[in-house]
C-alpha cells in the first residue's frame, strides 16, 4: 500500500518535471524566435517594398542579397564569427554554463538572455502542469505562457508586437473558452474582453494622438490587451492594466533618472503588458487589485 501511495506521489510529482523539461525545448526554440521573427519581417517588408517599386528582379539579381531567412535555415551561428553551433552546444542551459557564457570558437561573450528564457519557460510549464495536471487546461496556458515571453522579449528589443503571434493569440484565447478549457471564464466574458481591450488602449491612443500631435503607442499593443482580455475576460482589463501602466511607469523613470533611456526616449509598452498578465496567471487578475488596496 504504502509503495502505490510513493509511485502515485512520484507520478504526480514527475508530471510538473516533464513540463519544465518540455518547457527548457520550447525556450530554445523561442530564442530562435525572438531573434529571427524581426529580421523576417524587415526581409519581407523590404521585398514588398521591392515589389511596388517594381526593383524586385534588380534586388534579387544583386550577388550581395540576403539568403532568406525562416525559423530553420540557416543554421544557428555565432553572431561574431559565424561558428556553427555544433548540437552540444545548444542544450538548454547546459551548454550555457558548460561554455561558460562563451563562443567556443571566438570566446565572446553568450548574452544571459538565452537561459534566462529557457529557465522563465520551462518555470511556466512547471506551474501549469502542477496548477491543472496534464490537462488540456494546463497545455493552452503553456502555450499562452510561451507566446508571452515571445511577445515580451521582441517588444523590448524591437518595439514591435508581430501579428503573427498576437492575432493567433487572441482567437486561441476565445476558442479556448469556447471548449470550456479556461475554467472561470465564459465565451462572453472572452469576447467582451477582447472587444474591451483593443477599443480600450485604441481610444486611449487616438486621445493622446489628437492632444500630442504624436503616437503614445503602436496597433500591436491594443491586440495584446485585446489577447487577454480573451484569456482573462473582461473583468482582468482594469487590474492587468493598473499593473502594466505603474510597472511601466516606475521603469520608464528609473531609465530615465539614469539616462539609460533609448534614443527617443520611449518605452515599449508590450512587456509591462506581459508581466501583468504572467502575474494574472499565478495570482489571479483580482488579486493584482488587493495587492494595491483595491478590489473590484
Amino acid at each position: 500500500m504504502l509503495t502505490d501511495a510513493w509511485s502515485f506521489a512520484l507520478s504526480l510529482l514527475s508530471l510538473p518535471l516533464l513540463a519544465g523539461v518540455v518547457g527548457l525545448i520550447v525556450g530554445s526554440f523561442l530564442n530562435v524566435v525572438i531573434h529571427r521573427l524581426p529580421l523576417m519581417m524587415e526581409q519581407q517588408w523590404s521585398k514588398e517594398c521591392a515589389e511596388f517599386s517594381g526593383k524586385e528582379d534588380a534586388a534579387s539579381a544583386e550577388p550581395d542579397a540576403e539568403p532568406v531567412l525562416s525559423l530553420s535555415q540557416p543554421r544557428s551561428r555565432c553572431p561574431h564569427c559565424g561558428h556553427p553551433i555544433a548540437w552540444h552546444e545548444n542544450i538548454p542551459v547546459v551548454s550555457y554554463l558548460f561554455l561558460r557564457g562563451q563562443c567556443s570558437a571566438c570566446g565572446v561573450g553568450i548574452s544571459w538572455r538565452y537561459p534566462f528564457v529557457e529557465l522563465l519557460t520551462a518555470g511556466l510549464f512547471y506551474f501549469c502542469v502542477a496548477r491543472w495536471g496534464w490537462t488540456s487546461t494546463a497545455v493552452v496556458w503553456c502555450g499562452f505562457s510561451a507566446a508571452i515571453v515571445t511577445l515580451a522579449m521582441i517588444d523590448w528589443d524591437t518595439t514591435l508586437l508581430p501579428d503573427d503571434i498576437t492575432l493567433p493569440l487572441v482567437w486561441s484565447g476565445l476558442i479556448v473558452a469556447a471548449l470550456q478549457w479556461n475554467p472561470g471564464v465564459s465565451l462572453s466574458d472572452a469576447v467582451w474582453g477582447a472587444v474591451g481591450g483593443y477599443l480600450s488602449l485604441w481610444g486611449v491612443y487616438w486621445a493622446f494622438k489628437l492632444i500630442t500631435g504624436k503616437d503614445g503607442m503602436g496597433f500591436g499593443d491594443f491586440k495584446l490587451f485585446a489577447a487577454l482580455g480573451a484569456w482573462f475576460g473582461w473583468t482582468a482589463l482594469a487590474p492587468i492594466i493598473l499593473m502594466a501602466s505603474v510597472l511601466g511607469a516606475v521603469v520608464g523613470v528609473g531609465l530615465k533618472w539614469s539616462s539609460n533611456l533609448r534614443e527617443g526616449g520611449y518605452l515599449p509598452f508590450g512587456p509591462f503588458l506581459a508581466i501583468a498578465g504572467l502575474t494574472a496567471l499565478f495570482v489571479g487578475p483580482q488579486s493584482i487589485l488587493r495587492l494595491v488596496g483595491l478590489s473590484l
